[in-house]
């Protein structure tokens, strides 16, 4: 294991480095959206009987800033990596594709729920926000950062360039990530596009995210975790098995 901690030590070390643009800039992000949108809708939009819209849009924000800077960590990493040459040292390195994924994964992880955390702790001052069922928070915070770590692995390996890094996260993490339930319920939306969202499986990641907090949720939040288990399992099964066969890795 003295392969995964190294690699792990360096991912995590990466982005402190940088922690004004990898965790404060962020934070700051997420602030100014709830403070702009709940001056906007807090008095005219009410999801669920007693909870305040600025308390329903937190734990979307929280957990929209989760996904979206784990996978940034993981993808990020990697393309820096292979575009200025230093992948090398880590391919010759003794280490299994097992370790290699774990460090990238685990390193992502980390600063998402450093972010969503900083996030959590910049809105209580404004927010009343509760904890109804915590470990409900932790086993959704920890599923939905694990997988974009795991899907930023995937990126990072299938992208050549910043440029095309650039367009899967624009045009795939954050439509994906913003047509979730993040500032609305998807009970407000038409029949077909509530069929949409159920298609999209970062809505099951932050509707049962949001369970923890409030005890509500659009849908069963054990039908969302087992929904954001299988997806779990079956990125982590691609990126292993891309990194085993050293796809556009080895060349």
């Amino acid at each position: 294991m003295t392969g995964f901690a190294t690699l792990f030590r360096k991912e995590l070390v990466r982005f402190w480095k940088v922690a004004f643009q990898t965790i404060l800039a962020p934070v700051v992000t997420a602030l100014l959206y709830l403070l702009i949108f709940s001056h906007v809708l807090e008095e005219n939009v009410r999801v669920y009987e007693g909870v305040r819209y600025t308390q329903f849009l937190v734990p979307g924000l929280v957990m929209m800033s989760v996904l979206q800077n784990a996978f940034a960590n993981s993808s990020s990493s990697l393309i820096q990596s292979k575009v200025t040459g230093n992948i090398v040292f880590v391919l010759l390195a003794p280490l299994s594709h097992l370790e290699f994924f774990g460090a990238y994964v685990a390193g992502a992880m980390v600063r998402g729920l450093v972010v969503g955390s900083g996030v959590l702790a910049v809105t209580l001052p404004f927010v009343g926000v509760h904890f109804a069922h915590p470990l409900w928070i932790v086993a959704f915070a920890l599923a939905g950062s694990a997988i974009l770590g795991a899907l930023g692995v995937v990126a990072g390996i299938w992208a050549d360039k910043f440029d095309q890094l650039a367009a899967f996260q624009n045009f795939v993490i954050v439509p994906f990530t913003f047509l979730a339930g993040v500032f609305y319920s998807i009970h407000s939306l038409p029949p077909f596009w509530q069929a949409a969202s159920h298609a999209n499986p970062f809505f099951y990641m932050i509707d049962g995210f949001r369970y923890g907090f409030y005890g509500r949720s659009d849908i069963d939040p054990a039908a969302s975790l087992a929904v954001v288990g299988v997806f779990l399992v079956a990125l982590s099964a691609l990126a292993l098995a891309l990194l085993r066969a050293g796809y556009k890795l080895r060349t």
